[in-house]
């Protein structure tokens, strides 16, 4: 039974689209490690898995609309985002954290459907968001050109 699901073409391309949601979420998620946040490798791994799983689910001919299914996805992970942000000391933590695993989120759909170049593109721009523009300091550049400092 076994050899025959890994012979059948659309068992095999699911399980291709798992490994590429899976692939792109570990590399984010290690990412985040370095710099020590909270979700790493296994939260941004296992957003983008479950994305993309949902995703292939909902393309069975027992759903009747498998926009419903990604919509419910953006929901579910919005609300994990909001328990991700935290108001401390007059400043807001979390909020990268929170758009980084809903936009995985979106990879995951993305592989999901098969858009594989369209979720390794995302996964690089998101990786120049997180680690580019943290290297070049652009916040705190533009912080400093507007007058704000980080203690407001």
């Amino acid at each position: 039974m076994f050899q025959e699901l890994m012979m059948d073409p659309g068992q095999l391309d699911m399980v291709i689209k798992l490994i590429v949601a899976l692939a792109l979420g570990l590399v984010v998620g290690i990412e985040r490690e370095f710099v020590g946040k909270e979700a790493g490798t296994k939260t941004y791994s296992l957003v983008t898995l479950g994305a993309a799983l949902f995703t292939i689910i909902s393309f069975d001919p027992n759903f009747p609309d498998p926009s419903r299914v990604i919509a419910q996805i953006i929901t579910g992970i919005g609300f994990i985002g909001a328990g991700l942000i935290i108001f401390h000391e007059n400043k807001i933590h979390g909020l990268t954290t929170a758009a980084g695993l809903w936009t995985m989120a979106g990879v995951g759909v993305a592989a999901g459907m098969g858009y594989y170049f369209l979720a390794v593109v995302s996964t690089l721009m998101v990786l120049f968001i997180l680690f580019v523009l943290r290297k070049l300091r652009l916040e705190e550049r533009i912080h400093s050109i507007a007058g704000h400092s980080n203690d407001q």
